[in-house]
């Protein structure tokens, strides 16, 4: 199997199609790019930018580049030596416009006799044999269920073509076509609901709590072969040569999937989207491991000055009026809000499958059974377990249930034998939903509820772990070498919530708490009177992303408040309170509070540009290989998507390339550094992947040892520097010494790839190592 260096994200859409993306191959050759990483190519949405609501499998997007597109680039990178790895979306199918989705569209025009009904994960008889379809308006929707604004498309020859509500088409089967539109509605296999019907009406599996991504039932074989003919071809035409899974805790059975998925691409290189909560292990699957937020959140943490933990947590309390964040409550709540509100469905169904098994005898399941179902679901520990092994996390959630609810106690033990036994289908149902609540629960809510370092709030990350120390980091990588040495290294993505140089920047706040309440106070002036938290929150992304647009900012503190779900909502916005946000946005980017955020940028402007190399250099060196995610390479300041889906300014990025080829010398551009630091790590790697095939910590002595962090590859030494501000104020590194490795009883000379300094191997000061470069990048010498 062909294992990657290196990758480099694009994101493929109908502006940056494969052509542009073949284009690009030359350049990021130049960088040192092992393979290209594609988000989704398979026909999406007409105009989606991400690709993940895929409407046919049948083919890669026209609007995409196409057959031809795919071609050309897998040609180009046959050229150039580079490998190929494609995001697939398995899980889901975008059904927003039915009449884009050809699947869609005869399952609501034949029903559950149609052929293609087993595809879809619907419950028909909760829906009296029929679809919901949740999408009228509050002012189009009556409580006799007519629908306003729905009208009958007819031929000339007035036979009807279809049903109409606004712009959204709809079929019309064989033989109902006679009298009003509303009549003819009511004999469909489908029913048209008001839109909040879809929390707890709902009779179709779907992406999270997305009525418009319809889960696909891939663990049928006639549906994983139909799905995935087209992944098929681009093996056995050697266009591709790896697979990103997206979502596969979505899937009835991962592990049967990505055997599936094994012998369909002849056991081609495959990684999972796959979030692992601390402590959690990635279960032994055909697959090189996870796409890497497991290690994002290690190098954002062995970076964070614990010693902040104590007065950002009172800052928090101060801000919440004297109430301490309690995490694993905070999370418990929003999850079980998820359980109880957009996802009730699912709930709903969970319990139907219950009342439904074989367990229960003459005396049913227990009234409260949704209760404890929904209570078992905010307890759960992890993302899902895959039965039969992980019943340690159902087990823990009853008791963690029972301790919440203990009026719940007998249901929760009555529920154990059926949600731990996989012959249940409940059982594995419930492993498909707990995920679902997770996800929206603590990503999507908690994450912007708690404001105490917002670095910290990351996928795949628990905010509760503030810190981990050199020798916790260490061990866990030379344990990543052993086990999974081929698994990706994200440091942003098209999903994260900051980038990368966000969190650095962030991340310096935690040298200087008290300066950070002082700016904090002095801009809280401008901030509503509620939500002072949040406002905490919303502040550290616009010093993180500073200088960032007015329109950026003001388009961030929406969603993240929104998605807070504490203030205003998605469904039910507080305009006033979001109207005061944005002048809070507004009056910081203007003087006089401008003069203040760019006091406090210079005070920490030397440790931001410490904590954005240092983070980089971690994550290009670690065991697995490095991801970088397009225009990352520099300064990478995006919020949450779509922003940072943004267009990358190629010439820009050229022009960085051009001005990197030289060593870092005297004064330095950050810029510039990140891009020569990126491509002398990505260049080494592909040059030279036998220099990284072993882990070794490389230890330090003296005043300043905890401010280093640094460790050997094989004949690679990433040497990084921790806590710089704290640094700068015990005075630098003084005679702190490095023990670089021998070669065997030799010792050896090393080179820095970064500035070309040579380095004579043993004692080394750490004065003369990073003596220009807060990093260093060590190679055997020639």
């Amino acid at each position: 199997m062909r294992t990657p260096q290196s990758t480099y994200r694009l994101q493929i859409s109908d502006e940056f199609t494969l052509f542009d993306a073949a284009e690009r191959l030359d350049a990021l050759a130049d960088l040192g790019v092992d393979w290209v990483y594609l988000s989704p190519i398979l026909e999406a949405e007409h105009g989606s930018n991400h690709g993940y609501d895929v409407v046919s499998h049948a083919r890669v997007d026209p609007a995409r580049g196409g057959e031809a597109g795919l071609d050309a680039l897998a040609e180009k990178a046959r050229g150039l030596g580079m490998g190929v790895l494609v995001d697939i979306v398995p899980n889901h199918m975008g059904v927003a416009v039915p009449e884009h989705n050809a699947w869609w569209w005869q399952l609501l025009r034949e029903g559950r006799e149609s052929a293609i009904a087993p595809a879809f994960d619907v419950d028909w008889e909760a829906g009296g044999g029929k679809l919901l379809l949740p999408i009228v308006g509050d002012d189009d929707w009556s409580d006799d269920g007519t629908v306003a604004h729905l009208e009958l498309e007819r031929d000339d020859d007035g036979e009807a073509q279809a049903l109409r509500y606004w712009d959204t088409r709809l079929p019309v089967a064989p033989g109902t076509g006679e009298g009003s539109a509303q009549e003819v509605l009511e004999r469909q296999h489908y029913r048209l609901g008001h839109w909040k019907t879809g929390d707890d009406q709902l009779n179709y599996r779907r992406f999270f709590a997305v009525t418009t991504l319809a889960a696909v039932r891939v663990e049928l074989p006639e549906v994983f072969d139909a799905t995935h003919a087209e992944i098929g071809r681009w093996f056995d035409e050697r266009l591709v040569q790896g697979l990103r899974v997206d979502h596969p805790d979505g899937l009835r059975d991962p592990a049967g999937y990505l055997e599936d998925l094994d012998r369909l691409t002849g056991g081609a290189f495959v990684l999972v989207e796959k979030i692992l909560e601390p402590g959690e292990q990635l279960p032994r699957w055909a697959t090189a491991g996870t796409t890497g937020y497991d290690t994002l959140g290690e190098i954002d943490r062995v970076l964070t000055d614990p010693a902040a933990a104590e007065p950002l947590d009172a800052l928090d309390a101060r801000l919440r009026g004297g109430e301490p964040v309690d995490w694993a409550e905070l999370t418990h709540r929003t999850k079980r809000r998820i359980a109880d509100g957009i996802l009730r469905a699912e709930v709903l169904r969970l319990e139907r499958e219950v009342r439904a098994a074989d367990a229960w005898g003459d005396r049913g399941a227990p009234d409260d059974t949704d209760d404890a179902i929904a209570e078992l679901l905010a307890c759960f520990p992890v993302y899902r377990s895959y039965l039969p092994d992980g019943l340690e996390h159902l087990g823990a959630a009853a008791e963690r249930a029972k301790q919440h609810r203990p009026e719940l106690a007998e249901t929760i033990d009555a529920l154990l034998p059926v949600l731990g036994n996989p012959r249940h289908e409940a059982a594995l149902r419930f492993q498909q939903t707990s995920g679902m609540v997770m996800a929206k629960g603590v990503e999507d809510t908690a994450f912007y509820r708690y404001s105490r370092l917002t670095s910290l709030n990351e996928v795949g990350g628990d905010p509760d772990v503030f810190d981990i120390t050199v020798h916790d980091f260490h061990t866990s990588m030379a344990k990543r070498q052993a086990e999974w040495p081929h698994a990706m290294n994200a440091l942003s993505t098209h999903d994260t919530k900051r980038g990368e140089d966000v969190r650095a920047r962030i991340t310096t706040i935690a040298e200087v708490p008290e300066q950070w309440e002082a700016l904090l106070d002095k801009l809280l002036v401008f901030a509503p009177h509620k939500g002072r938290a949040f406002a905490n929150l919303l502040l550290q992304a616009v010093v993180g992303a500073w200088p960032a647009s007015e329109e950026r900012l003001v388009a961030y503190m929406e969603k993240a408040a929104r998605e807070a779900d504490a203030i205003t909502h998605w469904t039910d916005p507080d305009t006033r309170f979001e109207g005061h946000l944005a002048e809070l946005v507004r009056n910081v980017m203007a003087e006089p509070a401008s003069r203040d955020v760019e006091a406090f940028l210079a005070a920490t402007e030397e440790g931001f540009r410490s904590n954005v190399l240092s983070a980089k250099l971690l994550n290009l060196m670690i065991p697995g290989f490095p991801d970088v995610y397009q225009g990352s390479e520099a300064l990478e300041q995006s919020l949450v998507d779509p922003d940072n889906r943004r267009p990358v300014d190629w010439e820009r990025m050229d022009a960085l390339r051009s001005s990197a080829r030289e060593p870092v010398t005297g004064a330095w551009d950050l810029e510039v550094a990140k891009v020569r630091l990126v491509r002398e790590a990505l260049r080494l790697r592909r040059e030279h992947p036998e220099r990284f095939e072993h882990y070794e910590p490389v230890l330090a002595s003296g005043d300043a040892e905890q401010h280093v962090l640094a460790f050997d590859r094989g004949g690679a030494i990433a040497v990084a520097t921790r806590l710089p501000i704290g640094l700068a104020a015990r005075g630098g590194w003084g005679e702190t010494t490095l023990h670089l490795p021998p070669r065997g009883d030799d010792a050896v000379r090393w080179r820095d790839v970064l500035t070309g300094r040579v380095v004579e191997g043993g004692e080394a000061r750490m004065a003369d190592v990073l003596g220009t470069l807060p990093v260093a990048l060590l190679t055997l010498a020639d």
